[in-house]
């Protein structure tokens, strides 16, 4: 079984070719960052032009990479959403046409399914598993009982981690993309501890996330300080709130462990998936955690972290073993809920 997986939910667009035997055969991506830099975060008409200029080319790179046509394909996965909906109907579209032509089955994957998955591709992982799904639009504590079956056990109620890392670079003028951008300028902090930034949530019950209030207190800190910022201030400053933020998800995350176990018992695999997944202080101080608690630790490696279709491509795999297809009516969605059941936060970022 041999997929083609289409991504252009955000500001990459990536086309994959994987196998049943979880080979990656092929997996373009290419970023949009030069074009959204100028505007300090991605603006959706020029991220959706983009997809619909590049897409069908980077199919063809990806086919010819993978030594793969058309006819060795086995279906067309692309993500149906959430996301930006202009890119997401350029994908949807483009795998749709694909499909009808060849007479191959079409699956539209949720994104944040794609994320989900995507550490089955990499690694031996049985059902199931607590999820931490960390990046630019979403920020969910799920577990994952199998392909289809998400139990949402917390989300954030306002900012998105990696929108807080995002915002919280622009304000420190440390540039775009802003999360590679802090990180790299907190291993320049001298003394990482000197301001003090809020731990959001940490010791509350349940396992949801606020991310605004800190960067709300970032921005008084910084505003304390001789202006414009020293590179030291700037570099101290995006430690401590890089701190606070993996002391918020140890905290949080450590409480869904307990409630995973009570719900599933035979749960002890915490995974850490999405692009603030690729965040080694995260990783690290997540990793630590789970070794504590004598759970296993996975998180797909840093290429599938981000944005890409091979995640796709793997989910359209999974779902094809369980006989599953999509009609050629489905409608691309912005929002698209792993668990529908549980209640909507307010002030969730597009992607939740």
């Amino acid at each position: 079984m041999i997929v083609l997986g289409i991504e252009s939910s955000c500001d990459e667009t990536s086309a994959a070719i994987v196998s049943e035997n979880k080979k990656i055969l092929s997996n373009v991506i290419l970023s949009q960052i030069a074009d959204h830099a100028p505007y300090g975060g991605v603006v959706p008409e020029i991220a959706a032009r983009a997809h619909l200029d590049h897409l069908d080319r980077l199919i063809s790179e990806a086919l010819a990479c993978a030594q793969v046509n058309f006819s060795g394909l086995s279906g067309v996965a692309a993500t149906g959403g959430p996301g930006l909906i202009g890119g997401v109907i350029v994908g949807v579209m483009t795998a749709k046409a694909i499909a009808l032509a060849r007479g191959l089955p079409f699956l539209a994957i949720n994104h944040l399914e794609g994320h989900a998955l995507s550490v089955r591709l990499t690694s031996d992982i049985e059902w199931p598993y607590l999820l931490l799904l960390v990046s630019g639009g979403h920020c969910q504590l799920l577990l994952v009982e199998r392909v289809g079956q998400y139990r949402r056990l917390g989300t954030t109620i306002d900012d998105a981690v990696g929108e807080a890392f995002d915002k919280a670079a622009k304000l420190l003028g440390l540039g775009y993309p802003g999360g590679p951008a802090l990180e790299r300028a907190a291993r320049a902090a001298v003394a990482p501890e000197r301001f003090a930034l809020p731990r959001p949530m940490v010791g509350r019950p349940g396992c949801d996330f606020s991310f605004s209030g800190l960067k709300t207190a970032l921005g008084r800190c910084a505003a304390g300080c001789p202006q414009p910022l020293s590179a030291i201030d700037a570099a101290d400053l995006a430690a401590g709130f890089q701190e606070a933020v993996a002391d918020a998800l140890v905290d949080r995350t450590g409480r869904a462990l307990a409630l995973a176990r009570i719900a599933a018992p035979q749960c002890r695999t915490l995974v850490v998936a999405g692009g603030v997944a690729a965040n080694q202080c995260i990783r690290t101080r997540l990793e630590a955690l789970a070794q504590r608690a004598g759970w296993r630790f996975e998180a797909p490696p840093l290429a599938l972290c981000t944005d890409n279709a091979a995640m796709i491509a793997w989910a359209g795999i999974e779902r094809l073993r369980l006989g599953e297809q999509d009609r050629l009516d489905f409608a691309p969605r912005p929002r698209w809920p792993l668990d529908p059941t549980a209640p909507r936060a307010p002030g969730a970022g597009v992607k939740a």
